[in-house]
Formats: C-alpha cells, sequence, structure tokens
C-alpha cells in the first residue's frame, strides 16, 4: 500500500501523541535522532479555563519543559510574594518558566510593572506588544534589568504589529535583546512565510508560537498542527538551518475547554517531523 510521505508523518506524530496520553510522558523512541538547537515548550493560554497547576501537569505528561504564563494563570498584579510562589510551583514541577505573555504595554506603569513581573519570577523574557512611543522606555528597561522583549506580531487587523516584518522595522537600531516572538499562526493570516521570516530574522527571533491555521486568509481558524495549511517541516527546517536556540513554545488556542487531546496530537506531529529530519 502506498502512504503519502505526509500522512506517513502524521501517523507517526499521531501515534506519538498516543503513546504520551498513555504514558503520561513522552516515550525515548519519539526523541529527534538528532536534537536540534531549540526547545519544545507551552504557552499557557492554551489552557485558559483550566488552573496553573492543571497547566502545569498537561506540560509534564507531554514532555514539554518550558513553559511561558498568561495573565490567568499568574495575574500581572500579583504582589512579588504571589509571583514567586507561583514561579516556585513551576520550578518545583521540572519545568523553566522563560517567560510571560502576551503582555501589553500602552502606559509607563505598564512597561515598569511587565518587568518588575518578570524580574520577580525570574524571567529571561517578556512576550509583549509595546506601544511604539514606549520602545525607548522598553529598551531603558531591557539594559536596566538584562531581560529580553519578544514582540509577538498579531496579523490582520493589528495596528501596532501586524507582520513581523513591522516588528522588525520598529526594533533594528534598538538594543538586541529587543526581539521578536513570531506568531507562525497570524504569519499565514497575512499570507506571509513563516519559514522565510525566520531566515530573515534570525539573529533577533527570540520565541515563536506554533500553530497551525485551516486557510491563508484574515478569518483562518486554528486547527491541530499538521491538518492545516501551514507548511511545518519548511518552517522546521528554516529553523533548524538557522540555527534558533529560543523555545518553539505550542500555542493551542482551538478546544479552550479541552485543549489536551489536540495539543498532544500537534506535540506528536512536531515530535515526528523532527524524527524524520
Amino acid at each position: 500500500m502506498n502512504i503519502k510521505r505526509k500522512d506517513f508523518i502524521k501517523t507517526l506524530g499521531l501515534s506519538g501523541a498516543a503513546l504520551m496520553i498513555n504514558s503520561g510522558a513522552m516515550p525515548a523512541t519519539a526523541r529527534p535522532v538528532a536534537d536540534p538547537a531549540f526547545s519544545l515548550g507551552l504557552a499557557s493560554y492554551t489552557f485558559r479555563k483550566f488552573s496553573l497547576e492543571d497547566t502545569i501537569k498537561s506540560a509534564q505528561r507531554l514532555g514539554l519543559t518550558r513553559l511561558a504564563l498568561k495573565s490567568m494563570h499568574l495575574p500581572l498584579d500579583a504582589t512579588p510574594a504571589q509571583i514567586q510562589e507561583a514561579s516556585a510551583k513551576v520550578k518545583a514541577a521540572g519545568l523553566q518558566l522563560y517567560g510571560a505573555g502576551v503582555i501589553y504595554m500602552k502606559t509607563e506603569a505598564e512597561v515598569n510593572q511587565a518587568f518588575d513581573y518578570a524580574r520577580h519570577a525570574g524571567m529571561e523574557m517578556i512576550i509583549g506588544v509595546p506601544n511604539h512611543d514606549l520602545l525607548g522606555l522598553v529598551e531603558k528597561k531591557v539594559k536596566e534589568y538584562n531581560i529580553k522583549v519578544a514582540i509577538h506580531n498579531h496579523g490582520p487587523g493589528d495596528e501596532l504589529y501586524s507582520s513581523v516584518n513591522d516588528i522588525h522595522e520598529k526594533i533594528k537600531t534598538l538594543d538586541k535583546r529587543i526581539g521578536i516572538c513570531m506568531d507562525i499562526g497570524h504569519v499565514v493570516r497575512i499570507k506571509e512565510d513563516p519559514a522565510a521570516l525566520a531566515a530573515k530574522y534570525k539573529d533577533r527571533l527570540y520565541d515563536c508560537h506554533l500553530k497551525d491555521e485551516d486557510k491563508r486568509e484574515a478569518e483562518g481558524k486554528p486547527v491541530e498542527a499538521g491538518r492545516g495549511v501551514i507548511d511545518l517541516p519548511a518552517f522546521l527546517k528554516a529553523i533548524i538551518k538557522t540555527g534558533y536556540t529560543g523555545t518553539l513554545s505550542f500555542e493551542y488556542e482551538k478546544d479552550g475547554d479541552d485543549p489536551l487531546p489536540g495539543l498532544a496530537e500537534s506535540v506528536g506531529y512536531i515530535r515526528g517531523l523532527l524524527r524524520m529530519m
């Protein structure tokens, strides 16, 4: 029986996902033959209707070792003690709390809050959307705190950073610790190519939100990785070629009431692709 390569890869991914769900951890046979320089992580917005504890357990179950928290799991106005307590929970679970976001910064006070929040949590990065007129203050804070800022693109309708190109145009003369969080779903919704952008901006690419979309249109909707229109093999090849050392964070936005099955399928699919590269 002839099986197309895409179907075979997807079958491999689904098998890996099923094994992870059944065993509670990623099996050794699902690891890439040659580990890439980047890590696989989780954007906690995926579990926006669940507690921090549930989010941590799901990340453990899927073998995702790096976590970026959204404010429903760690409120921006939490006290330093509350922030440190949440950070300790993540660390105790064997995960790394590398960042938070997306954090919008529309005022000077919100910029200050974001950096204090990240500092108390011991985060290396803020995944943010600062207003253009606040980029000077953001740069000042980056130098003061030595915390990276990865600016997130939001695709059609976003007046600040619709495209990764928009981000780079605004930050190209700023401190190099200010970079890009590329959401590949929003990239394809404005009909741009994530693989090409990853190569073009490799020196300022610090984080990626990994997902798939059902169409290359503004009204595109999120789907399980491998079921949509994004050329994920090409994107992964580009990321590997550039020597990317950041995180590919799964942000599975579909099925908010029950995201684990679709996320597991997506994780298994990506691991299947990496195994074949």
